[in-house]
This record gives structure tokens, sequence and C-alpha cells, in this order.
């Protein structure tokens, strides 16, 4: 028996060491800019997945080198006269008249950093630029009678890009053909863009419409197994994830089968995608030219305009945030899966209705921490029934207790009939001992879904509680080691440990304290060690996934308080088999 609870121990003590150190390699791996500053002067550029930097989980650029350039270009290319204003609810930037380009987006409901006066986020910038995403629309066809990438269109005087007022360009090639190309954009993150031709030449004219997204991968989200970052779309009605930029690099083009639903580029909380028209079969492929820029073309069928004939196909844009009610909006107008451009998983079911749940509350009280401590509450309010059956579990099993010993110590030889007899006792007495995992399983649900949620909800993002949390969806920001940041330090991910975790360590060990001790030694020395153990583990999650996890641990020990006082037995009980464990340890040292 001695060798048997050594040997357990050892392999509980080798198990725990694994799971804390290779956390830590985890938690690099997936979160690599977890609890770092992000860089104030230049330095060199970092690996990459596609051979320039490495991505961190939300994207942009990380290098301060490319940060200035990028700052710098803006402001160049921006001041140059001729561009085309953009000015809705969602978005503002501008449109480049040479070759028609949708360039420049930021979103006016998104800050770049937490910081409220760190301006809007960027969504496209121009060409050239360290952080390349743009848009264009066009035609391939015969050389000089289909406008280029550099064919400077012609805009009306004064014209400006809002939900009431369209733009059109236009230009005509040498042999009499009227191209043009029409924005429109609406109150949140779609333009519509009508490419049409006129032929009022002699001779017909063969045109095939095409669409292009071109993005470098320097501001690429990393791509992780639970969250996909890069090339996707809607092929046939099922969403694919199936692509990233490594794929598109090695071959050089990964073409798409099936009808396009839509296509483009997908970052954790940002995308691009083209949508044709519905009743007209398109395709698309990703590609690649090199130096890290990326490629998502559509292409409709070729189609031939006659002499007195025009074309028009007409192509969506939504470049911008991905929020949950603004795709499912879209989707109800008929883009297809368009709000499983959010990559939920296999518990989108459970996921949504979880989301649903926290907004409707924080629409109640104005704080995401707050509803995030309700919804727990009502959470643990609807598990307060099992907890009641859990605790009249507890009370059958201990009411056998003596019957067990007996059972164990008649066949302490004999292993399998020992265990044959305890599960007839079991079947005899009307006891399932698994009943009082069932809470534990139920929150598991609960628990992977508020974590999608807050690495995955754009509303999540830069969502403040109280005092210092100021980002629910990142971990928390002071940690123990530099002293809550007055020591120019930042500790490995693993020893990152904040007021949170120290919360979540004390709130779990005041729980498993109200528990019945456990007559194995090695179990009873596993309990008291988990708690400290889940305090390393969890420290670098979302601060939002530690608030639940705290304010449901102090529920349960509210609860276990309650039901005690509601059934002293079960206090009286659990008073005398601690006194019985710690006298079967006593025993086990002296041997």
């Amino acid at each position: 028996m001695e060798n048997q609870n050594q040997r357990n121990l050892i392999l509980a003590v080798v198990l725990s060491a694994l799971l804390l150190f290779g956390w830590d390699a985890g938690v690099r791996y997936f979160y690599p800019n977890a609890g770092k500053p992000k860089p104030v002067a230049s330095a060199a550029p970092t690996a990459s997945a596609s051979g320039t930097v490495k991505p961190t989980r939300e994207g942009g650029l990380t290098n301060a080198a490319d940060i200035a350039e990028e700052a710098r270009d803006i402001k160049t290319i921006l001041a140059a006269p001729g561009r085309i204003p953009i000015a809705a609810p969602g978005l503002n930037g501008s449109l480049n008249p040479v070759g028609g380009v949708v360039d420049d987006l930021v979103t006016v409901r998104h800050t770049a950093a937490i910081d409220p006066n760190s301006g809007p986020q960027r969504i496209f910038s121009p060409a050239g630029t360290p952080a390349q995403h743009y848009a264009q629309f066009g035609w391939l066809g015969a050389q000089g009678s289909v406008p280029g990438p550099q064919t400077v269109w012609t805009a009306p005087a004064g014209a400006k890009l809002t939900p009431q007022t369209p733009v059109t360009l236009s230009w005509t090639n040498p042999t009499g053909a009227t191209f043009t190309l029409t924005y429109k954009i609406d109150a949140d993150y779609m333009l519509t863009v009508e490419q049409g031709v006129t032929n009022a030449g002699t001779a017909p004219l063969t045109v095939e419409p095409v669409a292009q997204l071109n993005r470098t991968d320097k501001t690429a989200a990393l791509d992780s197994f639970n969250v996909h970052a890069g090339p996707f779309g809607a092929f046939d009605e099922v969403v694919d994830f199936g692509t990233n930029y490594k794929d598109v690099s090695e071959t050089g083009k990964v073409t798409k089968d099936g009808r396009t639903d839509w296509v483009g580029f997908t970052d954790v909380y940002w995308m691009s995608t083209l949508i044709p028209e519905s009743k007209v079969p398109a395709s698309a492929d990703f590609r690649t030219p090199g130096r890290d820029i990326f490629l998502a073309n559509l292409f409709y069928p070729e189609s031939n305009v006659a002499p007195g004939q025009n074309l028009t196909r007409t192509t969506r844009l939504f470049a911008g945030a991905k929020e949950i009610k603004v795709l499912d909006r879209y989707e109800a107008d008929g883009i297809a899966k368009f709000s499983l451009a959010i990559d939920w998983g296999w518990f989108r079911w459970f996921e949504r209705p979880l989301f649903m749940l926290l907004d409707a509350l924080f629409k109640a009280v104005g704080n995401f921490g707050v509803a995030i401590i309700l919804m727990t509450l009502i959470v643990r309010g609807i598990m307060f029934p099992i907890a009641q059956k859990q605790f009249a579990s507890m009370a059958a099993m201990r009411a056998i207790q003596p019957k067990m010993k007996a059972l164990q110590e008649r066949y302490k030889d004999d292993k399998p009939k020992q265990q044959e007899e305890i599960m007839a006792l079991y079947k005899k007495e009307g006891v399932n001992p698994l009943a009082g995992c069932l809470p534990i399983f139920l929150q598991i649900p609960v628990f992977f879904a508020l974590y999608k949620v807050l690495i995955l909800a754009v509303e999540m993002r830069h969502q403040p509680f109280a005092l210092w949390i100021k980002d629910l969806s990142a971990p928390d920001p002071l940690h123990i080691l530099n002293l809550f940041g007055l020591l120019d330090f930042t500790p490995p991910a693993f020893l990152g440990i904040g007021v949170l975790a120290i919360l979540l360590g004390i709130t779990m060990w005041l729980q498993f304290k109200l528990q019945p001790a456990q007559m194995d030694p090695v179990q009873q020395q596993i309990f008291a060690i988990m708690p400290w153990m889940m305090m390393f583990v969890m420290a670098p999650f979302a601060a939002g996934l530690l608030i639940y996890w705290i304010t449901s641990n102090i529920l349960t020990i509210a609860q276990q308080s309650y039901l005690y006082s509601k059934h002293p037995q079960l206090k009286e009980q659990a008073n005398k088999d601690a006194a019985d464990a710690k006298r079967t340890r006593e025993r086990e040292k002296a041997k």
C-alpha cells in the first residue's frame, strides 16, 4: 500500500510539473505577446510564419520601424490631391482615383488600442505601406481595351462617398467603350461596387469582371488551433477555415471549388471579404506574388458586350469589425453563412446564446465585468437544485461508508471482487458515486463558451471592469513579481501571477476546505496543491474568465455553507471524516 501511494504521489508531482511548465510553452506559442508592452523604439524584425514577422493574437504591425514608417506613409499618401473622402457611421477613409482602389478605411466604433485617444482602428492601408491592405475592382481583357491598376478614373467634382451620396468613377477606352465604378456604402461596414461597361464602339468587347483583395501578412493575427486567421470564405454555403498563409506561400495558388458565396481574409476581430452577385456564378482563388503579399481573387464569367449593349456586375465588399449582430443582419439580407465568419467552432450552439445573455446584461448594467458576475449568478442559480442533489448524494455516500469499509477489508486481497461488491452496494442503496461531479461537468461548457466569447467577440475587446482591469479580454496586467509594474521586468507567462490569479487560488482553496476530506492520502495531497497549480495555469487567461471563476467559487462556498446549515448532520459527518482521514494519514506516515 505504501509503495502504491509513493508511486501515485510521484506520478502526481510529475504530471503537475509537466502541466506547469508545458503550459508556459503553450502560452508562449499561442499568446506570444501576452503581458509584453508594445515596442516604442526601433527594433529588428522577428521571424514569422511566412518569413517576416511573428504574428500576435490580435494582429497588426509589431515592429517599431514598420509602425513609424506606416504613420509617415499614411500621412504623405493621404495628403495627395484627388482622393475621394468616405464618411459613414461605421467607416471613414478615402478612395484613390488612380486604379479606383479602396485603400483607406478606418473604423469609427473601435480604437486602435485601449487608450481612447489612440485613434481609430485601421482596416485598409494603401499599396506600398507596411500594413498594405486594399480592394480593387476591374476587368480582364485585351490590353488597352480595359482599365488597368494605374488607370486614372474621372470623378465628379466635390465627390464624397456617404450612405446618402454614391460616387461613380468613369473611364473611356480608345474604341468608345465606357467603364464605370459606382461605389455605395451603408451605415456599418459594407460597400457595394457596381462594375459597368457600356459599349458605344462598333466592335464587340470581351471582358471578364474581377475583384481582388490585396494584403500583407505583416498585420495578420495569429492562426491557432482554436481561432483561424488567414484566407477563408464560404463555398456552396459551407464556411471554409482550412487554408492559411503558409498553404498559399508553398503552392503559389490555392483554388477553391464550388460556388463562391464570399471570399477574403480574416483576423480575430476584423475581416475583408468580397461577396459576388447571387444570380451570377463566380469562382475564387488565393494567390501570392511574393514579398509577403497575398491576394483573394473573385472572378465572374467572361462576357461579350455587343455594340450598343451594356453589362453590370455588382460586388459587395465587407471591410471592418466582426460585430455579431451586424454579421447576423447581413446574413438575413441574403449573404450565406455570413454569421459563421466568426470562428465559433463546434460549440457555437452554446457560445452564441451565452454572448446574447452577456450582451443583454451589459445593456442593463453598462459594464461587461458586472455582466459576467450576473451571468455567473444566473448559472449558479440554475444549478442550485443540482447542488442540493449533490449534497443528498454525499449524505447517502456517508451513510454507507461503514459497509464500504467492511467490503474493502473483506476483499482487500481481491481487488476485482472488491470493486464488484462495492458496485453492487451502490446499486442496492441507490447511490450514484458520480453525482458529486455533475455540477463540475455542467460548468465546463459555460467556462469554455465564455473563453471563446472573450477571445472572439470584438464587443468584448477593450471592455473595462473596475480599478486596474481595463480590458476583460486581456490577462490581468498587474504582476506580483514586478511589484505591480513598479519594476521594469515582465515575468514569464507561467510566473505572471496577478491579483485575480491569487484570488482564484484562495477561493478554490476555501472551496476545497469545505469539501469532505479524502481517505486516500495521495488524493488529499493532490486536492491540497490543486488550487495553487490552477493559480499558475489560469494567470495568462483573459481577466473576464478569472472573474467568472472567482465568482463561481465564492457562490459555491456560499452554497456549501448554506446547505451545511440546512443539513447539520452532513457537517458533523464531514468533521468526523476529516478526523478519520487525518488519523489514516498519520498511520501511513508511521509505517
